[in-house]
């Protein structure tokens, strides 16, 4: 098996105020995301990963979401210049955490903005979500075309308008499908080969090995498709991150590339 590594941060004590754009604000319990937090972890641990934890950011509410402030891809770690302003101090530890790791370095620079979650990567083409005043733009999707031009990528924007981030959306299979639920998503036709699943926290999954998908504990019916096609489900209960627009992908950053 691969060495498989990815990068996590626990939740920040003032995670209740979190950033909400699409959904109704809730109350978040903190207590109640610590223990998700830690399941969702041991849940990784589990199927093989080392996880590596960047430094905390307490004074960041979003800052467990580490899949926004940094994007991998093979060697190269881009330090994203997230759209809230709230969120730019993020990106300080888990660049930290990325250079220790091994990888190069670059950045997103001002006035380009753009977050991790807005960008789905798979088979070497890298799909870039794009909302009216949302978090990335296109300056942002610029420099990512410029920043992975080495690799042959094929950097494709998406218009967004219902969701926060593009993996709000949809994710990838491992074989290759484009897995959405489709209320939520402004045309399926960007993709060949589109899924449509029946929960909207069903289009969310973290690959980990071996067929096995990472999913919330929120989507069972989308659970039981994936069983019945082959997968490995493992479900874990993320329902306060999800009040804060939060799902798996979100949590880890996974470090897959082939660094010495």
């Amino acid at each position: 098996m691969a060495h498989l590594r990815a990068l996590i941060r626990k939740p920040s004590p003032q995670l209740s105020q979190g950033l909400v754009t699409h959904i109704e604000r809730t109350p978040v319990s903190y207590d109640k995301a610590k223990e998700q937090w830690q399941a969702y972890v041991a849940a990784m641990q589990d199927a093989g990963w080392q996880t590596i934890e960047v430094e905390p950011a307490d004074k960041c509410p979003d800052s467990v979401f580490i899949e926004d402030p940094i994007f991998v891809y093979e060697d190269l770690a881009i330090v994203m210049r997230p759209g809230a302003d709230e969120r730019k101090p993020e990106t300080e530890g888990a660049e930290k955490a990325v250079r220790e790791a091994g990888y190069r370095v670059a950045h997103i620079e001002a006035p380009g903005t753009i977050d991790g979650g807005d960008i789905l990567k798979f088979g070497g083409n890298v799909w870039v979500g794009q909302a009216p005043g949302g978090r990335t733009n296109a300056e942002g999707v610029r420099q990512l075309r410029e920043l992975l031009a080495e690799f042959k990528t094929e950097v494709i924007p998406v218009k967004l308008t219902k969701v926060l981030h593009l993996k709000s959306a949809v994710t990838a299979l491992p074989d290759g499908r484009i897995i959405g639920y489709e209320p939520l998503i402004d045309d399926t036709s960007v993709w060949e080969n589109f899924l449509a699943v029946p929960e909207e926290s069903g289009s969310h999954v973290v690959l980990l090995e071996n067929n096995t998908l990472l999913m919330a504990a929120s989507c069972p019916q989308t659970k039981k498709m994936f069983e019945n096609m082959g997968y490995t489900v493992i479900a874990v209960d993320i329902s306060e991150f999800e009040k804060l627009e939060g799902c798996v992908t979100c949590l880890s950053v996974r470090l897959r590339g082939h660094v010495d």
